[in-house]
């Protein structure tokens, strides 16, 4: 399964080899923006398969980007893969934020089953960067004005790049900043103070640092990182009152460090109008819309637990008349053992009703779907299915309490449900596996399964249409 490591300052480095490899163009896949929002990104990666695996917090629940390919070997189709068993295995939802229009695609095709949205306010502004370093042509007229009179009302600024002696002289363009700054909006003062954040990487090659000075005291400030054919301008602050400055600054950054790509994203406009009208005047070659997906399961569209009818056995939801029956069989260490699972790990000292609310919970989520497997009315057992793929297959697991096995019962609840996955939900595949020592499970297994497979733990096998 995979193992996600907090993104920090200490494993930065690192980090910035390989969005420096990432050629998709946008604001998300840059070690800036992990570190500027982290507190609220809680980004985390792992490298799998040769890719880079990034989850952040949107919205409060966990989302992936798209994988990053960081080795001459990189695998995207097993790093998907593994990410649609960590959702699986950890029971929680399969999401993707901010992935690039080019990739929508690779995305349906993997996953058919997907709810999508797309949020305006966050689309990146693209541009060439020989726009930006000549503003040629009719359409930057004005900026091109602009330009002309910033430098011959302040003929002695000079843009240059700036290090960490140049610490002293950025604070007091901070204090300036903050003392003239005029918006209000919640969004805008967010940005500012992670805009700050970075302060402390100027002079790190990891990022390209430049602005105007004007009688030794600094009056703007930018801030931006290669990735890819794409210069990525996190930070670009000047002080008012310099009629100007900004097209003076933007064209000035980009003769100095664009040199080396093809584009510069300066990033979205967080829905701040003025901020929109500036961005769309320097004519972007494009406004890069960004995608989220909801990777669903069959469960997705099921509103509740159906009722399974066999010889002997009704299946259907568990009900809070059957908590005493199901803490029974839940807190039963011999069926733990065979059931791979140890509730302790998860809560040492559940309630009377924590076992019961989590399978409600599992169901609600669309993550796992437990079936109550009754004789006469009485709860005998569960069978559960779970560990959804994501592209039309799942597990299949089944436990009785002890007075109720060896009668057939389990393999009679297990085709039911089987039948059930494969036929009235639409799954392509059910799997289960059990383990070697365990000879019950294997003979059931084997009278309603295929063999597959097996590793030094478990026997291995699914059941297919």
């Amino acid at each position: 399964m995979l193992t996600f490591s907090p993104i920090t300052e200490s494993n930065a480095a690192l980090l910035s080899q390989y969005y420096g490899l990432c050629d998709y163009q946008l604001s998300d896949y840059s070690l800036g923006i992990k570190l500027m929002w982290n507190d609220m990104l809680a980004s985390e990666y792992t490298v799998y398969a040769g890719c880079l695996i990034v989850r952040n917090k949107v919205r409060g629940k966990y989302a992936f980007d798209y994988p990053i390919p960081v080795a001459p070997d990189a695998d995207l189709d097993a790093a998907f893969s593994a990410m649609a068993d960590f959702c699986s295995e950890q029971f929680i939802p399969f999401e993707f934020s901010g992935i690039p229009k080019k990739y929508v695609g690779e995305i349906l095709t993997r996953f058919p089953n997907t709810e999508t949205r797309r949020y305006r306010n966050l689309s990146d502004y693209i541009y060439l960067a020989s726009d930006l370093c000549e503003f040629k042509g009719k359409k930057y007229s004005g900026q091109r004005n602009h330009v002309r009179k910033f430098f011959s009302k302040y003929p002695d600024a000079i843009f240059r790049a700036f290090d960490g002696q140049d610490a002293e002289k950025l604070r007091i363009f901070r204090e300036k900043v903050e003392a003239s700054f005029d918006k209000h909006s919640h969004g805008a003062k967010n940005e500012m103070e992670r805009a700050w954040r970075m302060l402390k990487f100027v002079g790190s090659p990891m990022f390209r640092c430049a602005g105007f000075e004007l009688g030794g005291e600094i009056i703007s400030f930018c801030l931006s990182e290669k990735c890819g054919d794409t210069l990525i301008d996190h930070i670009e602050k000047a002080l008012p009152g310099y009629e100007g400055i900004y097209p003076a600054m933007v064209q000035s950054f980009a003769q100095m460090f664009a040199w080396d790509v093809t584009y510069i994203n300066r990033e979205d406009d967080a829905g701040d109008s003025g901020l929109r009208t500036s961005k769309t005047q320097y004519h972007p070659d494009r406004i890069e819309e960004k995608y989220h997906f909801r990777i669903k399961n069959e469960l997705y569209y099921i509103e509740k637990i159906p009722q399974i009818k066999t010889e002997r056995l009704t299946l259907n939801a568990i009900e809070e008349t059957d908590i005493p029956a199901y803490n029974r069989l839940c807190l039963d260490d011999e069926r733990n053992r065979w059931w791979g699972y140890d509730y302790r790990q998860d809560c040492p000292d559940p309630d009377e009703d924590y076992f019961y609310a989590d399978q409600k919970k599992d169901f609600g989520s669309s993550t796992a779907m437990n079936f109550a497997v009754r004789l006469d009315e009485a709860m005998i057992g569960e069978i559960i299915l779970y560990h959804f793929s994501f592209r039309g297959s799942a597990e299949i697991g089944i436990r009785l309490l002890p007075e109720y096995e060896g009668k057939g019962y389990a393999s009679e609840a297990f085709r039911a449900a089987c039948h059930y996955a494969l036929y009235q939900i639409g799954m392509y595949e059910v799997r289960a596996k059990c383990m070697k020592e365990n000879k019950a499970s294997f003979r059931l297994l084997s009278s309603v399964m295929r063999k597959e497979g097996e590793d030094d733990i478990y026997f291995y096998f699914k059941k297919t249409v």
